[in-house]
């Protein structure tokens, strides 16, 4: 009897460790780019594990450019790899991870709450997640491009934030010639051959009406305004606005020179609020301000829409368990949680009204219409070719090795093809 009571109680003992290792064991993997800020994804991650113990969740960085992070998960999914479950999407790829069927179309697991889930999200969100009539991933965070400023030294000189380019350049020359610090930037775009490239193209010519294609699809790069982008960026850089080095210039790079106080003005996405104002090695604590970008004429700024999704790879063995994961990472309360910390602007239109978020970042309350009037760059499978064609082409002619005729002739000869 005692062997018996022995026995029963050891193969107890192991049926309940291997139900509390069962228990522990759905383990998942989510990818993210460094400029995602994946320390605050790690802290939000910690609290969702704390509810729910029997579910680990490791975290990949990768990449420094949306382009590189692109570049590595084609190879990952296209030879089907089941390690990673979960994986941050640029606003730009559920087209294209559609069309490759690397994501796990949702619609199943958010059954009868589909239409309810999806109505809670600014539209541009809405819309991009939607590709055929499916949901293909859950907004993360939404971002757009604006221009912050030195506004220590907009006060300094007497001059207003810009409202036009022809605004900008003339207080930039007028900070310029008070400072007299050679190593003082006075505006800086993205200009190296990587995706924000492509909104320094598309800004300017969406200011002055044009567009990449028309409601058919077709290509309508007509020369008259499609050649005015290039007359911009190189009346500024001719005027020593923009750094000779422009065609170096890449998103983050923007960021540090601007918070070691070398820079006046940049267009860049929310994200550099936070680190501007809460980084230990900051410059310019205090001293930043934040407003939609200049246009050619006063009232008719645009801007290119950002931001992060959610998708659940095709591949993963822990499905349903990665669609709950994603289904905490996108709701409002983590959307407020990221906006705290890490200034990324939400994708609930509520929470720019929040009081907390809004003490963390009191320019929020002019952010939420520029976020609902940004751009959205062409929405193709094709997207990766248009992209390249595009920033390669401002990247050549901000260098100096094509003329804006010849960058822009290529441009329309290559996505004629594309968008024919």
């Amino acid at each position: 009897m005692r062997k018996f009571i022995t026995f029963a109680l050891a193969g107890t003992a192991l049926a309940l460790a291997g139900a509390s290792s069962a228990l522990a064991q759905t383990q998942l993997r989510i990818f993210t780019g460094g400029q995602q800020r994946p320390d605050v994804m790690r802290q939000i991650l910690e609290g969702y594990m704390a509810k729910n113990p029997g579910v680990k969740v490791e975290v990949e960085v990768g990449g420094a450019t949306s382009e590189q992070q692109q570049q590595y998960l084609n190879t990952v999914l296209a030879s089907r790899d089941s390690s990673l479950d979960v994986v941050l999407i640029d606003v730009i790829r559920p087209a294209q991870w559609a069309a490759a069927q690397w994501a796990e179309p949702l619609d199943s697991y958010l059954g009868a709450d589909k239409d309810a889930t999806m109505a809670r999200y600014l539209p541009a969100y809405r819309e991009a997640n939607i590709v055929d009539g499916k949901v293909i991933a859950l907004p993360y965070f939404a971002d757009a491009q604006f221009l912050y400023y030195r506004k220590d030294l907009f006060e300094k000189y007497g001059v207003q934030p810009p409202k036009t380019w022809a605004e900008l350049k003339d207080a930039s020359k007028k900070i310029q010639d008070g400072e007299k610090n050679p190593n003082l930037s006075l505006f800086q775009t993205a200009g190296a051959p990587i995706e924000g490239t492509v909104c320094t193209y598309l800004v300017p010519l969406w200011q002055l009406g044009g567009n990449l294609t028309d409601k058919n699809g077709k290509l309508s790069l007509s020369a008259d305004i499609a050649k005015k982008p290039f007359e911009l960026w190189g009346d500024l850089k001719a005027a020593g606005v923009l750094p000779t080095n422009i065609a170096e210039i890449v998103t983050d790079r923007m960021r540090q020179n601007y918070q070691a106080g070398q820079l006046v003005s940049t267009m860049n996405w929310g994200f550099v609020w936070n680190r501007v104002e809460n980084d230990a090695d900051s410059q310019v604590k205090g001293k930043t301000g934040v407003v939609p970008m200049p246009a050619y004429e006063a009232g008719k700024s645009a801007t290119c829409i950002g931001g992060w999704q959610l998708a659940v790879t095709a591949f993963s063995k822990n499905k349903a368990e990665a669609v709950k994961l994603i289904r905490y990472l996108s709701s409002p309360e983590v959307s407020k949680q990221q906006a705290i910390l890490a200034s990324h602007l939400p994708v609930f239109p509520d929470v720019y009204t929040d009081a907390d978020v809004l003490k963390a970042n009191p320019w929020f309350k002019d952010a939420l219409p520029v976020v609902q009037t940004a751009r959205s760059r062409p929405v193709t499978p094709r997207y990766n070719e248009v992209s390249e064609i595009i920033r390669t082409n401002m990247n050549s002619f901000l260098a100096g090795t094509k003329t804006a005729d010849a960058a822009l002739a290529d441009m329309q000869s290559k996505l004629g093809t594309i968008f024919k």
